[in-house]
């Protein structure tokens, strides 16, 4: 069935709106309360010829070489909701709803295009005609939700990120059409946006003006007053602003998942810093080469054991919290529980993450170059303090 498409919010700021020159991307998840969501990363690599690559339901050719990635995702499938990669590319994907209902064949997930975009993609237009082309050979469909219960489904949109321009990209089933953006903010959310634009999916798509993509029963309100928060606040945006929009949209709407920034236009050793939160702190991630590894926000593997991967699918649901997922979960009962010791700790880790973004600043301000070996192992000490305090 078509499921009613959760409010999750992304969002690109580009100069003059942002502060430094920077190009801001963020991100935030609307996945079920107690689905568990973990931070992977994965290196740049070669692949033989005629090998396969194993998406959530299906598998595709893979390509010769794959970039670095890391991604924000739910444990149980392949693909992410958001993520980035070596070359500052970020893509996020927003579940739409639209005239022509999802379909419940299993093909690619929305998730899936977001990685295979920014495994292949060097630029954001890169990763724009991967995501339109395997759209098209493969199409899109499946359970969105680990839940063998029902077939949740949706259409996808996507928002195309790199340092020098964005492209919207909306969906419904092979159809598509795609909008650059360059100079301003612009934000995406449930409601499809395009009306006008010069690549059309011609193949597809029969209008040569006027997309007819439906807004259905959609509650614009939410959107707006993100849109609204984030103008007001991010005008010459700061990562404290940024920041704040994200905790009030994560409150205002009771969501639970994840959110996840770049600062793209200043290079560090040719990489990109990234805010990465779990309900909690957000905490630095820098692409460098030998990225330390981070088991503690990576869930517990079950390989072919694993119930998303059996048909018929979803049959159970496997413990597949982390370390880190468990803290929080420890750290939500204290607030609920406690409320004297909950607003202490909640002190104590907002302390944490300032600490965190005055390291990034003057990380963004050195003039001498950055050695790799003092941010190889940045995001792991983060997420190890952070669970230090939890403890």
């Amino acid at each position: 069935r078509m499921a009613a498409a959760p409010p999750s919010y992304c969002f690109v700021a580009f100069p003059p709106c942002s502060k430094d020159g920077l190009v801001v991307f963020g991100k935030n998840s609307a996945r079920p309360r107690d689905e568990v969501q973990e931070v992977v990363y994965f290196a740049a690599a070669a692949h033989d010829p005629g090998s396969k690559v194993e998406c959530t339901y299906i598998e595709i050719e893979q390509v010769p070489k794959t970039h670095a990635i890391v991604l924000s995702r739910p444990s149980w499938l392949w693909g992410a909701e958001m993520g980035a990669n070596e070359h500052g590319v970020c893509v996020a994907n927003e579940a739409v709803v639209t005239r022509e209902p999802a379909s419940e064949s299993e093909a690619l997930l929305g998730m899936d295009l977001v990685r295979l975009g920014l495994e292949r993609g060097a630029t954001a237009k890169e990763a724009l005609d991967v995501i339109v082309a395997l759209l098209e050979e493969h199409g899109q469909g499946g359970n969105y939700y680990e839940d063998g219960s029902s077939c949740h489904t949706f259409q996808s949109a996507f928002l195309i990120v790199d340092r020098n321009e964005a492209w919207i990209l909306e969906t419904s089933g092979k159809y598509w059409a795609a909008e650059k953006i360059t100079g301003q903010i612009i934000t995406l959310s449930k409601p499809l946006i395009i009306n006008s634009c010069k690549e059309l999916s011609w193949k597809n798509w029969h209008y040569k003006s006027k997309l007819t993509f439906v807004e259905g029963s959609i509650n614009n309100f939410h959107k707006y007053c993100f849109g609204f928060c984030l103008r007001k606040s991010l005008c010459q945006i700061p990562e404290s602003g940024f920041i704040s929009v994200y905790r009030f949209t994560l409150s205002a709407l009771s969501l639970a998942s994840s959110a996840f920034a770049l600062f793209s236009l200043r290079s560090i050793c040719s990489s990109h810093l990234i805010l990465i939160s779990f309900r909690s702190i957000f905490k630095p991630f820098i692409f460098v080469d030998d990225v330390k590894l981070v088991p503690k926000v990576q869930s517990p593997s079950f390989g072919n054991d694993d119930p998303a991967k059996k048909i018929p699918r979803f049959q159970e649901k496997p413990d597949r919290r982390h370390e880190l997922y468990k803290a929080h979960e420890w750290a939500r009962s204290l607030l609920e529980n406690d409320q004297d010791k909950g607003q202490k700790l909640m002190r104590i880790m907002l302390d944490l993450e300032k600490q965190g973004l005055e390291a990034m600043e003057d990380i963004l301000t050195r003039t001498e170059v950055l050695d790799p070996a003092e941010v190889v192992d940045l995001f792991y000490d983060c997420v190890d303090t952070e669970l230090k305090f939890f403890k």
